[in-house]
């Protein structure tokens, strides 16, 4: 499985923060934030990944990750023009993917709890064809978010409802194959102007194609100032109760 993180966008709602850096440099903590969603792939064994970047410093985002060796990983990048939404960025992988199963996290993702790469192996495995990590949250509206039938099975995902029809949400790690990708090339713009990972999603959900279980730790998307705060405490109590691994070192010349 490789793997692949977006560190594009512009990050309005983390401004002033972010107008003249990229919102995945900000500290969450003791690191920057985009080392959360490397540490979340390497704890899944995932050792090739692709970062997607975007907007400003993205020279600095390289330049802190480098080759990625002092993470125990192999990095390459690509740049993504403009805020086009999470599967549109996910459609730039398609090289790098060629015929393997990926992992996708999204860059301002702060995870803390089990380990995910029985969940990774499961997928992997599996006969799925997508698949996500659902979430309870306390203002679903500000995410996709899970409709379910009356066995609690997801039946589809709704982009940002001002009426949400439950309180789960597919968190930003998402597991898919390539023929994801022929999925984003049939997509077409949302009413925000975005390609919308929840629509890849659905098209899975017919006959039993989307792997989605609950995620049982914590997490905070850290993109917006509240969140980015609850982030933070989120990894300084992870590491109180010796859950959070020391950062890497500097990467080498």
């Amino acid at each position: 499985m490789k793997g692949l993180i977006l560190a594009g966008g512009t990050a309005t709602r983390l401004f002033p923060l972010t107008i003249v850096t990229n919102k995945h440099l900000l500290p969450i903590y003791d690191r920057p934030m985009i080392y959360y969603p490397l540490e979340t792939l390497a704890g899944m064994g995932i050792r090739e990944v692709l970062v997607i970047v975007g907007g400003k410093s993205v020279g600095d985002v390289v330049e802190l990750l480098g080759d990625g060796a002092h993470f125990g990983l192999s990095l390459t990048y690509r740049y993504q023009h403009g805020a086009l939404g999470i599967a549109h960025a996910i459609g730039l992988a398609r090289e790098f993917v060629r015929d393997d199963a990926f992992c996708c996290v999204l860059g301002d993702n702060i995870l803390s709890g089990p380990a995910l790469e029985p969940l990774a192996r499961e997928f992997e495995a599996g006969p799925w064809g997508a698949g996500t990590l659902l979430y309870r949250v306390a203002d679903p509206e500000r995410f996709g978010v899970a409709e379910l039938n009356a066995a609690g099975q997801v039946v589809g995902f709704e982009e940002k409802p001002a009426t949400p029809k439950s309180d789960l949400i597919p968190i930003g790690v998402y597991f898919l194959r390539p023929d994801a990708f022929d999925v984003i090339d049939a997509l077409a713009p949302s009413g925000r102007g975005e390609f919308e990972i929840t629509d890849v999603l659905n098209h899975y959900i017919p006959h039993g194609g989307l792997y989605a279980p609950r995620y049982e730790g914590h997490w905070a998307d850290a993109g917006t100032v509240p969140s980015l705060l609850r982030g933070a405490q989120l990894a300084a109590a992870a590491d109180a109760e010796g859950q959070l691994a020391p950062p890497p070192p500097r990467p080498t010349a």
